[in-house]
């Protein structure tokens, strides 16, 4: 066993203690020890594997993000010159060219070690719905327990230590559901955000590649490679995170979570206290815990089983399960073959009920930074799931299935290993807040330090990173804008929300402006300048532009210093500006704006020869 997270073995590599052909070489005599694996449905051999050790050649960690990184393919993700079965023998191809995401990560100097096994067609969150002929995987702790699906081979072979991470799919939780039953983190991205060709369809309206890593700050480097717009893909969707001022790193010291009622859970003991454990924990690292009714999310959630997207699954596999219904696994078989019947009117009842709960459930968001909700219920046994093969899988869905008709980000996080067995928990956000879900995550991992996957090996402490950014901006206000004030509307409606009430550096004098509304200028004077009352609202940054093109002379934006050091964006004036105008009196001595219009109201005017400013 070693170490395979990215940042062990670029260091190994460079160092010169490892190259990826004695990597490979190792992964490989270890493969022989295990003896029959059904984590695997096609191993690719020393042979096979040459082309993409010779591709490194002249290269480094330097020129390639993922040099000599081994990973593996989820059997419904088309590796070039190699079988897609998506778990079904008669159903198998071969195709010329890889997935467009492969292609991707093979570019960057991963090496591709083969393809892994899956419930088939990706139909299922148990790991148990695969051919006699390819077995079922074993979770990757205690395989009397399953390993979760629809991407069981593509969790167990990244836990147990055999690749450095994996590809899977998730329609419905089939990239969460195996990594919270394996020490893993799971991302499923926005949807578009990796393109789908070269993907066996589900739900190709639902559909995403996802990630498995040890490693949040592996699942950000091969995100990073993986999330690029494709064009010839249908689904897929452009999007700079650089643009829209998001990235990767170092939390906000001050955040809010979204926590679903209690009695919303329904988990068993042990997810129960995964989540205790994490709100502690984001608690601890400054967040503010906000309760969140998740009814509509949950009302979501049935849509997808219980109603016509049932169809898409029939649509994929419509001619073979036509022609040929006993290749099908017979849960599989009999799940899709119900896709068979809803009408065109079925569908389009499910999509105005669909619109109704996302606007319910996108207004419950939008009172948070990132919710946090279990992954899953409880960890059944294969006894268990042999028994009631339908209703369990029903119960892990049910914090997962709304993910993508909803259209949100998802992140499954490792939390606890109790009992020989892990727990962990989902944060999850609208659409696009990937990098700042792996920013949350990274602050848990570290504080939580668990063991790499399956293995008894230690986690490293994470290397120090620059401020993560969501997209959004923090902005100090001093006047109208206050909460309750006439100007206040301008932040409501740009869906800015109060953070917090603190002063200015004692730098600063505090002048009324004339005119209506009544509004006032904070302008820096490091002599005579006295602390400020001020709010700090955080909004999205594209709705900055729209804020700062309202706002008239001789007010604007720019950095304001406050109590405690911090430079953040605010209002500030131009004191040239305000020379020109007249009847602006000094109302420093207030200490804030509020306090100036309460003592206007209770006092009478004052003289324009008293008020009048110097400048």
């Amino acid at each position: 066993m070693m170490d395979l997270t990215i940042t062990a073995l670029h260091k190994a590599y460079r160092a010169g203690e490892l190259t990826p052909a004695t990597l490979i070489d190792q992964l490989l005599r270890n493969a022989k020890n295990v003896g029959t694996d059904s984590t695997w449905i096609t191993r690719l051999t020393r042979p096979q594997l040459e082309p993409y050790l010779q591709r490194l050649q002249g290269e480094s960690t330097e020129t390639l993000p993922l040099y000599g990184i081994p990973f593996a393919i989820k059997d419904n993700i088309d590796l070039a010159g190699i079988p897609t079965t998506a778990a079904c023998p008669a159903y198998a191809y071969t195709p010329a060219e890889s997935a467009f995401v492969v292609q991707q990560l093979i570019q960057a100097g991963a090496i591709p070690m083969g393809k892994t096994n899956l419930d088939q067609f990706a139909t299922g969150l148990v790991g148990e719905r695969s051919p006699e002929e390819y077995g079922t995987p074993g979770n990757a702790f205690d395989p009397d327990y399953i390993p979760g699906g629809s991407s069981s081979g593509s969790a167990v072979t990244t836990a147990s230590g055999q690749v450095s991470f994996a590809l899977g799919t998730d329609t419905a939780g089939s990239g969460r559901v195996p990594a919270s039953f394996n020490n893993l983190f799971g991302l499923k991205p926005t949807l578009g955000l990796l393109s789908n060709r070269g993907v066996v369809p589900a739900c190709a309206t639902l559909d995403t590649i996802s990630l498995f890593t040890l490693t949040a700050d592996d699942a950000y480097a091969v995100f990073n490679v993986a999330a690029r717009f494709d064009p010839q893909c249908a689904w897929s969707r452009p999007y700079d995170f650089a643009v829209a001022g998001k990235r990767y790193g170092q939390p906000t010291a001050s955040f809010r979570f979204g926590v679903p009622f209690e009695a919303q859970w329904q988990t068993d003991v042990a997810h129960a206290e995964a989540m205790s454990i994490a709100i502690r924990e984001l608690e601890a690292l400054g967040g503010e815990r906000v309760e969140i009714d998740c009814s509509a999310m949950l009302a979501a959630a049935r849509l997808l089983y219980e109603g016509p997207w049932v169809a898409e699954r029939y649509h994929a596999v419509r001619e073979l399960i036509d022609s040929t219904p006993e290749a099908l696994h017979p849960v599989t078989r009999q799940i899709i073959e119900s896709g068979r019947t809803p009408l065109a009117v079925d569908a389009f009842d499910a999509r105005y009920k669909l619109a109704e709960f996302k606007r319910l459930s996108d207004a419950q968001l939008a009172r948070v930074d990132v919710m946090l909700t279990p992954t899953v219920v409880t960890h059944p046994t294969k006894t268990e799931v042999a028994n009631d093969p339908i209703g369990l899988n029903s119960q892990l869905g049910r914090w997962t299935n709304f993910m993508n008709l909803l259209d949100y980000s998802a992140l499954a996080v490792p939390i606890r290993l109790a009992d020989g067995l892990p727990q962990g928990v989902t944060l999850f956000g609208t659409a696009f807040k990937d990098l700042f879900l792996l920013s949350v995550s990274r602050v848990l991992e570290s504080s939580l330090a668990l063991p790499l996957g399956a293995t008894d090996i230690p986690r490293s402490h994470p290397a120090l990173l620059p401020p993560a950014s969501d997209g959004t901006l923090e902005l100090v206000v001093c006047g109208a804008h206050l909460e309750g004030l006439p100007l206040n509307h301008q932040l409501a409606d740009r869906r800015g929300y109060l953070l917090s009430q603190t002063k200015s550096a004692a730098s600063y004098r505090l002048l009324a402006l004339p005119g209506e509304p009544a509004r006032p200028a904070m302008v820096r004077d490091d002599v005579n300048g006295h602390a400020i009352d001020v709010e700090i609202w955080r909004l999205p940054i594209e709705s900055i532009g729209s804020l700062l093109s309202g706002i008239a002379s001789p007010l604007g934006l720019g950095k304001v210093e406050l109590a405690d050091g911090r430079w953040i964006c605010g209002f500030i004036a131009a004191a040239d500006a305000l020379a020109e105008l007249d009847g602006t009196q000094d109302i420093t001595q207030h200490g804030g704006w509020r306090q100036w219009l309460q003592a206007k109201a209770s006092a009478s005017p004052m003289t324009a020869t008293d008020s009048a400013l110097s400048l």
